[in-house]
């Protein structure tokens, strides 16, 4: 394939990976609107979020099969056009039965979208590009979270809360034109059996570990159930991990987790993803409860992480090549901890500017750990375990989002118990003690990050 050609595959992989995840949270602030024509409570419209991501999670493992069995081409296109077909039926929905059905065959297109396209592009670029190319998918999926509940309030205030969805029509179409004129369809395809145990015993862990992570945000609430789910999760995940790395053709390749690189991207991934997405959850609460900003102002505010994102993406690949993965990723590791650190000293005395930067900062070391990261998962895998590896590396991505939010929120539930139980109101203290709580946990990743061979990754650094 032409490098033109290479070069239009990876810009639609990562308009696919924009989509999904922009559509994971961009309806946070229609919740009210959306409520209003529904007829309940903001509270049940937010279970539209939980369906489509425990959707996400429980149809991820399968896409590496699917691909593996039917063409990545095939896959891909189909991906793209039940996600589109499923916008639309979200923006044309008038209940909530109808929105959470909606929602479900979203989470069932984009499960299958974005690990497929991964997948699609690893296998056609050269060594020598992987970095620019796992640099231009990713930076995308990072801007997503930041940006979408901004998006979706400004729809929501100047149209309304349908457009959300149906802006991904014309996205979809382009993508389903562009997918089946620039992709090879003559791939060859693996012919292996189902693993139904794998995927009963994986959905089942990864849903109860969703469903449990949601629950965690009101723990004072659900705390048994919130303990019988994880205890339901652990349960799953050993008979998953015991029948996988057993199993002939299991549904997704476990043994991948024995090459360093790859073993080290996943656990330093969750850790990082999840303590780095914390801090855009954290903050636009803050200014809103603590400092009185209204939610646009608030999501302007926050808008500066997403500047950092876009100012690093130039030059994230030339320091890779030239100081090397184990490096920049130690050292960024440390400064993205004190960039979550620094979020802490922030308080309504401090001028704009100041606030500004440190978000900014924050973005800046976001966008090098996370590229990093997923870059260097696959840099020394065999081309016939990528299709396996990316559907992991999503699954990974899917779950270091989700902790993020639920670890963010259970620091300032502690922060309130202890500070006082009696309180109504959130106050600065809490959030600076939530914010300790995910800086200590992002330090963990650091360690994990100390197991990377000191040649990681020069194979395409170099190649």
């Amino acid at each position: 394939m032409k490098s033109k050609n290479i070069d239009l595959v990876i810009y639609l992989v990562a308009a696919t990976f924009f989509m999904e995840n922009l559509d994971g949270t961009v309806i946070t602030t229609s919740l009210p609107s959306m409520a209003r024509d529904f007829g309940v409570s903001a509270v049940d419209v937010a279970s539209g979020m939980t369906s489509y991501l425990l959707t996400l999670a429980v149809l991820i493992p399968v896409s590496g099969w699917f691909s593996d069995r039917f063409g990545a081409r095939r896959i891909f296109t189909l991906a793209i056009g039940i996600f589109t077909a499923a916008s639309i039926l979200c923006g044309l929905s008038d209940s909530l039965s109808m929105f959470i059905f909606a929602r479900v065959l979203q989470g069932v297109g984009g499960a299958l979208m974005v690990p497929v396209g991964r997948s699609l592009v690893l296998q056609r670029t050269p060594k020598e590009g992987v970095i620019r190319a796992i640099a231009l998918i990713t930076w995308p999926g990072l801007i997503a979270p930041v940006v979408g509940p901004a998006v979706g309030g400004f729809i929501t205030t100047y149209a309304s809360w349908h457009w959300i969805f149906f802006i991904n029509v014309p996205l979809g179409l382009v993508g389903i034109y562009m997918s089946l004129s620039l992709l090879d369809p003559g791939q060859e395809i693996a012919q292996k059996p189902f693993d139904y145990f794998g995927f009963v015993f994986s959905g089942l862990t990864l849903a109860t570990l969703i469903w449990g992570l949601e629950l965690s945000h009101r723990l004072e609430e659900h705390f048994w159930l919130v303990l019988a789910t994880m205890v339901i999760c652990g349960v799953c995940a050993y008979l998953a991990y015991r029948h996988m790395r057993r199993c002939a053709y299991p549904l997704v390749d476990l043994n991948l987790l024995d090459i360093p690189s790859f073993a080290v991207s996943i656990k330093a991934g969750i850790i990082f993803r999840a303590t780095l997405t914390a801090v855009p959850f954290l903050m636009p609460l803050l200014f809103q409860l603590v400092f009185g900003m209204d939610p646009f102002v608030a999501g302007l505010m926050v808008l500066s992480i997403f500047i950092g994102n876009l100012a690093m993406k130039a030059v994230t690949s030339p320091i890779l090549h030239r100081y090397g993965f184990k490096r920049v990723m130690l050292v960024n590791g440390v400064l993205s901890v004190l960039s979550i650190v620094s979020c802490i000293f922030i308080d309504s005395s401090m001028s704009l500017p100041i606030i500004l930067l440190i978000l900014f900062l924050n973005g800046i070391f976001r966008s090098m750990q996370f590229t990093s990261i997923n870059t260097i998962g696959f840099a020394d895998l065999l081309p016939n375990q990528i299709s396996s590896a990316s559907a992991i590396t999503s699954t990974s991505m899917q779950l270091g989002n989700t902790l993020g939010v639920a670890l963010a929120s259970l620091g300032l539930v502690i922060a309130h118990n202890l500070r006082d139980a009696q309180a109504t109101v959130l106050s600065l203290a809490d959030f600076r003690m939530s914010l300790v709580f995910i800086a200590l946990i992002s330090a963990v990743g650091l360690l994990c990050l100390l197991q990377l061979p000191n040649n990681a990754g020069d194979g395409i650094r170099k190649g």
